[in-house]
């Protein structure tokens, strides 16, 4: 019985203690700054820009190209995107697309936080035999988004097997790190 007057006593004094409430709302000052500004996957301090990764080839390996845009687009776009190809100054260092005349890209959907990207036949007198660079393109700018957690393929409605860098195939989800081999660093 003592310790439940105990507790009960402590209860009631404890919850006195606290912020006390005001009747109508009251101004708040903004303390002195300079405040830092925090890393965040969205805007950054400049203009509230964000960084858009597109992957090309230059010396056939995947290159990451970094555009800065004022709003991350959706994946359809960010992939209409990487269709149209490199810009003239990224194509004079030298940067490339394996896309034209290897895969051909019908649309895109996010499914929770896997791209399904639909795709047709691209030909048979295209003559490229860059399909492992193309389809690594396509996983390693999808899966730069913080949204892309991996990247599956489908053709006429059916899972399509994919190959990686190291030749093997797969129905995916696929990520950067089946294209490691390839990416070019520095």
């Amino acid at each position: 019985m003592r310790a439940r007057l105990w507790v009960v006593g402590l209860a009631i004094l404890l919850s006195g203690c606290g912020v006390p409430t005001d009747d109508v709302p009251r101004a708040v000052e903004v303390p002195p700054g300079p405040f830092p500004t925090p890393v965040t996957a969205g805007p950054t301090a400049t203009g509230g820009r964000v960084d858009q990764t597109l992957c090309y080839v230059r010396d056939d390996r995947i290159d990451r190209v970094v555009r800065r845009t004022d709003t991350l687009p959706g994946v359809e776009e960010h992939l209409r995107q990487l269709l149209a190809g490199p810009r003239a100054q990224e194509r004079d260092r030298g940067v490339s697309s394996a896309l034209p005349g290897t895969i051909a890209v019908a649309g895109a959907r996010l499914d929770g936080t896997v791209a399904e990207v639909d795709v047709r036949p691209a030909g048979e007198e295209t003559g490229r035999s860059d399909e492992v660079l193309a389809f690594g393109q396509l996983v390693c700018t999808l899966t730069s988004r913080g949204d892309v957690t991996g990247v599956s393929f489908r053709r006429a409605g059916q899972p399509l097997d994919v190959p990686r860098a190291d030749g093997s195939l797969t129905q995916g989800p696929l990520t950067t790190a089946d294209y490691a081999p390839l990416l070019r660093h520095g």
